[in-house]
C-alpha cells in the first residue's frame, strides 16, 4: 500500500508524539513517582479518548466477553511497560530509553514465532532479530564495561517493557474476532489499566501525601496523556486504515530520533557513540524484518 503526502505527515507527527512521550516522562518523573505517573497518563487519556469516540459515534457499550481481554491487554500494553519505562527514566536518558524501546518489533517477532502457529520466523525476520540483539549487546556491553550498574538496570527495565509490548501485540490479535474496533480496544485497555493502577498507586505511592507538582510537571503530564497517548492513538488508527500496518510500523524507526532530539535540546542529555551504534544496528534489524529492503537488494 503506497503512502501519500498526508500519510507521511501523519507518520512524522505520530513519531514526534510518541518520541515526545519519553521527553514528557523525563520531566514528570523528577517530581512524581513512576506508578502515579502511569495512572495519570492512562486515566486522563482514557477520559479524552472516551470523549473523542463519543463525538465520533463509536462509543457503544463494551461487550462483557471483551472485559477480561481488556484487562490482560492493559496489563501487557500499558501497566507493565509504562511502569518499567518511567522507572528506567529515573536512571537513564530519555533518548536511550527510546532506543531500547525500538526493540519492541523484534520481541514481537520472537513471541509470535513461539506462540502463534501462523507467524513463523522467515529468513529476513531471523536476520533482523539477530541485528537487533547485537545492537542490544552493544548498548548493554558499554554500561557493563564502564561500571554504570544503575544504567544497566535501567536499560534492562526498558527491554522488559519492549518484551511486554511484544507480547501485547501477539495477544492483541484476538480482538479481531471479538467485533471490537481498534479505537475501542485503545479505550478499553486504557480504562482497564487505570482501574488496575488505582489500588496499586494508593498502596505504594499514597499520592495524597505527595506535594503538588510544579507547573512544568503538570504540563508534562497533560502532554503525556492528551498528546502522546489519546491524540497519538487517534492518529495511529487513522494511519492503520489509510496506510496499512506495515507502513505504519515505520514509526518505530522514527521515534528514537524525536526522543533524542528533544532530550538534547531541552534536557541537556548526551548519548555515547555506542548508543548511536546500537541504534543503527536495531534500525538495520527493523528494516530487514520489514522485508521490502531485502527484496530491493535482490533486484
Amino acid at each position: 500500500m503506497r503512502m501519500g503526502y498526508q500519510d507521511w505527515a501523519l507518520l512524522l507527527m505520530l513519531s514526534f508524539l510518541w518520541g515526545g512521550a519519553f521527553f514528557f516522562a523525563a520531566v514528570a518523573v523528577k517530581e512524581l513517582p513512576p506508578l502515579t505517573l502511569v495512572l495519570a497518563r492512562t486515566g486522563l487519556a482514557a477520559l479524552a479518548l472516551a470523549v473523542v469516540l463519543r463525538l465520533g459515534g463509536e462509543a457503544r457499550p463494551f461487550r462483557a466477553a471483551a472485559i477480561p481481554a481488556f484487562l490482560i491487554m492493559g496489563l501487557l500494553n500499558n501497566l507493565v511497560p509504562f511502569s518499567l519505562l518511567f522507572w528506567a527514566q529515573t536512571m537513564i536518558p530519555s533518548g536511550l530509553a527510546s532506543i531500547l524501546n525500538a526493540t519492541t518489533p523484534i520481541f514481537a517477532i520472537v513471541a509470535a514465532h513461539f506462540l502463534l502457529t501462523d507467524e513463523r520466523m522467515a529468513l529476513n525476520k531471523a536476520v533482523g532479530v539477530g541485528c537487533g540483539f547485537v545492537g542490544v549487546v552493544v548498548l548493554l556491553g558499554g554500561g557493563l564495561m564502564d561500571g554504570s550498574g544503575f544504567a544497566v538496570v535501567g536499560m534492562l527495565a526498558c527491554l522488559g517493557a519492549a518484551l511486554s509490548y511484544g507480547l501485547a501485540g501477539t495477544y492483541g490479535r484476538r480482538f479481531r474476532s471479538m467485533q471490537v474496533s481498534p479505537a475501542q480496544v485503545a479505550l478499553g485497555q486504557l480504562t482497564a489499566t487505570s482501574m488496575m493502577m488505582v489500588p496499586v498507586v494508593c498502596l505504594m505511592d499514597r499520592p495524597w501525601t505527595l506535594a503538588f507538582p510544579g507547573g512544568s510537571v503538570v504540563l508534562a503530564v497533560l502532554g503525556l496523556a492528551f498528546a502522546s497517548t489519546a491524540l497519538a492513538y487517534v492518529i495511529f488508527f487513522r494511519l492503520l486504515a489509510s496506510a496499512g500496518a506495515v507502513n505504519t510500523a515505520l514509526v518505530t524507526l522514527l521515534i528514537p530520533a524525536s526522543a533524542i532530539l528533544l532530550g538534547v535540546l531541552f534536557l541537556g542529555e548526551t548519548l555515547a557513540p555506542r548508543h548511536y551504534a546500537g541504534l543503527a544496528l536495531i534500525c538495520a534489524g527493523l528494516l530487514a524484518i520489514d522485508g521490502r529492503v531485502l527484496d530491493r537488494l535482490r533486484r
